[in-house]
């Protein structure tokens, strides 16, 4: 009822609201073909538009005067143009040099010809959400998308699913070089903190999406661009501030083109937070730089990012049972202290360095040929340190304790797990086009060297501890190599084929001891092994385009994906891991007009031994999986965007899914009598089944006002149940929720700055108690019951966000 009273108060203010006078344009490139981007700032106001993918803007509720708008879009020389009210303008624009954005992402990105559901996030809207939270919350509205947050509040460690799929499925990359950890296949948007303020736009493509680079695209991609060096000098300093201590702080400097050729561009950033759920705080800095040579056929530039975080510890959930008296409670790092009271460790932390350099040589050859090559290195440095109660000496190599006559066994200790590592590799695309056909051929070559190990450095009972040995250690090398060839082609009068090949080779090697003990051996246990992969991914695709208006697209892939470390290192006794394909149907339409666009995507996803989340973790909180061998996801997405008027629009979109294991067998489940005695084990035959973690409704709703100066933005959204292991037992699941948001944001131009900009965002509105994630701790048959220890992942009430933004 809240709800229904807030928007209808909304809708009524808004109608309320009076018409005035408006400009309305086109942006053209020099041959006549709508620029998606172009940024139009109207100077008097101080009011700034991006254009749609019809090259379109429109200014309203303005008072008959003489404006001055400055057009401007990278690689095209900036253009200021004198217009009165109540008229459409066209401006076409004179190229001048060559984008790096166009050319490093051309041959990954899908486009109005490609047979792919996606989405893009343009700049505009990436600053208008970017107050704090990591980047997937920055995502959360596009269709299929869900965002979770282990401190509850989307600061520090943030995890999201797309279909169900979890993020190790999700190919992230950076101006088309890989960002996921080649090991876990993993994405940690914690180890690099506002990267969001260095983007130009994002685009997420569902399902397997266009080859590209590093670890496969087997749900979806995520295909980030940085921001382009800017034509004019700037300035722009931001601050945010909101519940739970959190703070952001952000400076960006530009140079503007130098000497014709030479440009940079800096930005260094801090987050700060303490995170709803119970010390889960957060400390987080971050920097980006770019600097090159740019001519209208050469492109040289230097590109490097970083962060540095230390975050406390919250990836064990709150215990069910918990959760119903206290939401925020952490047990990490809970130890018992010498005079029997309950304490938590200080440093329960991870900490890690992570440190990217990128060198991009762009070349036009000639009006239809140009080509891209980039080659990259990534240093990461870090551990995370815990409190252990009550472990065994053995397990880690200690010699045990004698006090008096007595020997001890188990001990209170501290420990550090390390990870040191080096990622590098080149990248590189030769991309032809010529009137209606597009043609790529590109690949890289790319190498993991990574030692893992372990140091104990505390022991409340010591006997010699030394402090600098390794309590494990194991070294990875992981060679990944791929090459791609992509056509897309007007085969008849708007009826385009698209044609997309790639093979990928994978060689894994493992050398060493992790961190379990075996007691057969008496040792830590041995994981040497290597692994090679040949794969062969094929992609075809059909768009057809009767009008400027409407468009049917089909396409078929097919995809393969190797296990990652922990599937390998986490196995069952039994288990041996084997690589996963995925076979994906895609078919949909697209309709857009001035007014009013909708889509309808159809997909069906069929899996072979596809690794599918188990509803357990490991003890640093990393969801594990198994193989399946028969399993699909099926679904519609909907999406829609209607215009109202000329102040209000409304945008939706919505999926509706099944997803399902054939034949599956829950196994080895733990039986004990009504006294906790154990029997013996038992499995349970239980046919076809949800997949873990797969609601079968996502649904978004946005309403969005705008008038002179001031923006308002109303979010909501839906996710069903979602089970968290793979029998489709209620008990074990997460419970559906219904959340809102509310975005703010009022723009001032006063000179000498550019604009002025505040902006508040309340999220969580009506103060709904969710979870977002959760797993099954322990579950077995106590008697002729299930017992069942969950862990879950609250997310918190009622909380805001207020940022201010100074732009010169």
């Amino acid at each position: 009822m809240r709800q229904f009273v807030f928007t209808a108060i909304l809708l009524f203010w808004t109608l309320m609201s009076f018409g005035q006078h408006w400009i309305k344009g086109k942006v053209l490139d020099e041959n006549g073909h709508p620029l998606f981007g172009a940024d139009i700032y109207l100077k008097k106001e101080g009011i700034g538009k991006t254009t749609d993918k019809n090259g379109t803007f429109l200014f309203e509720n303005l008072k008959r005067n003489n404006y001055v708008l400055q057009v401007s879009y990278l690689g095209y020389e900036t253009q200021w143009v004198e217009t009165t009210p109540d008229k459409e303008i066209t401006i076409q624009m004179n190229r001048i040099s060559i984008e790096i954005g166009e050319i490093t992402v051309t041959s990954l990105r899908a486009n109005e010809r490609s047979a792919i559901a996606y989405s893009e996030i343009k700049k505009e809207e990436i600053e208008s959400r970017n107050l704090g939270q990591d980047i997937p919350y920055l995502l959360a509205l596009t269709p299929s998308f869900i965002v979770t947050s282990d401190a509850g509040n989307g600061v520090g460690y943030t995890g999201f699913r797309i279909r169900g799929t979890d993020a190790n499925r999700t190919n992230v990359t950076i101006n088309g070089i890989p960002l996921n950890d080649a090991e876990s296949h993993g994405t940690f948007f914690v180890d690099f903190p506002d990267l969001a303020a260095s983007l130009s736009s994002v685009q997420v493509q569902r399902g397997v999406g266009t080859s590209t680079n590093g670890a496969a695209a087997f749900g979806a991609s995520i295909n980030m661009q940085t921001e382009s060096v800017s034509l004019e000098p700037y300035a722009d300093i931001s601050t945010s501030l909101g519940s739970f201590a959190t703070n952001k702080n952000s400076i960006k400097v530009g140079s503007g083109k130098l000497n014709n050729n030479f440009a940079f561009d800096a930005r260094f950033s801090n987050v700060t937070s303490d995170g709803y759920i119970d010390r889960a705080s957060v400390d987080m800095q971050s920097y980006y730089f770019s600097g090159g040579y740019f001519s209208d056929k050469t492109v040289l530039r230097l590109l490097t990012f970083g962060g540095k975080e230390k975050t406390y510890q919250a990836w064990n959930g709150v215990d069910a049972e918990i959760m119903k008296t206290n939401r925020r409670y952490n047990d990490l790092g809970a130890y018992t202290d010498n005079n029997g009271e309950l304490k938590f460790y200080d440093n329960q932390t991870d900490n890690y360095l992570q440190t990217h350099y990128h060198l991009y040589w762009l070349q036009k050859w000639n009006s239809h040929l140009h080509s891209n090559v980039a080659t990259h290195l990534t240093r990461g440095i870090g551990y995370y340190e815990e409190y252990k109660t009550d472990r065994k000496y053995a397990e880690y190599g200690l010699a045990p304790a004698i006090i008096g006559f007595d020997t001890l066994k188990t001990t209170d200790l501290v420990r550090q797990k390390w990870l040191d590592n080096y990622f590098y590799g080149i990248t590189g695309a030769l991309n032809y086009e010529k009137k209606n056909t597009n043609f790529s051929l590109g690949g890289a070559a790319n190498r993991y060297d990574g030692q893992h190990y372990g140091k104990i450095i505390w022991v409340r009972n010591a006997a010699n501890l030394d402090i600098g040995k390794d309590w494990h250690r194991s070294s990875s090398i992981k060679d990944d190599a791929n090459i791609y060839a992509k056509l897309n082609t007007e085969t008849f009068k708007n009826l385009f084929a698209s044609i997309d090949l790639q093979y990928r080779y994978i060689n894994y090697r493992m050398d060493g001891t992790d961190d379990k003990y075996d007691k057969i051996n008496q040792s830590m246990r041995d994981i040497t092994q290597q692994h090679i992969y040949h794969f062969f991914n094929p992609k075809f695709g059909l768009t057809w385009q009767p009008s400027t208006r409407n468009e049917f697209y089909a396409s078929y892939s097919v995809s393969h994906r190797e296990p990652n470390r922990n599937n390998f290192t986490e196995a069952g006794a039994n288990e041996r891991p084997t690589n996963e394909t995925l076979y994906d149907t895609e078919a949909g339409y697209r309709y857009r007009s001035s007014r009013f666009s909708a889509g309808t995507n159809f997909y069906y996803m069929k899996y072979k031994n596809q690794l599918i989340l188990t509803g357990k973790i490991s003890e640093i909180g990393e969801f594990l999986t198994t193989n399946i061998p028969d399993s699909y996801r099926a679904g519609i997405e909907l999406t829609a965007g209607w215009k109202i008027t000329n102040f209000l629009n409304w945008d939706g979109n919505c999926t509706l899914s099944r997803n399902k294991i054939k034949n599956f067998t829950e196994q080895d489940i733990d039986v004990y009598d009504e006294n906790w005695n154990y029997i013996g084990t038992r499995n349970n035959e239980l046919g076809i089944t949800d997949i873990a973690y797969s609601p079968n409704v996502i649904a978004n709703c946005i309403f969005s006002f705008h008038l002179k100066r001031f923006e308002a933005a109303f979010h909501s959204n839906y996710v069903s149940r979602q089970y968290i292991d793979n029998t489709s037992d209620i008990q074990r699941s997460i419970d559906p929720y219904f959340v809102q948001n509310l975005n703010l944001k009022y723009s001032l131009a006063l000179s000498p700055i550019k604009t002025l900009e505040f902006l508040v965002q309340i999220n969580n509105l009506f103060n709904e108690k969710y979870e977002t994630n959760g797993y099954t701790l322990y579950s077995c048959y106590l008697g002729n019951e299930r017992h069942n220890e969950l862990r879950y992942f609250p997310q918190a009430g009622t909380n805001f966000l207020a940022s201010a933004r100074l732009k010169f």
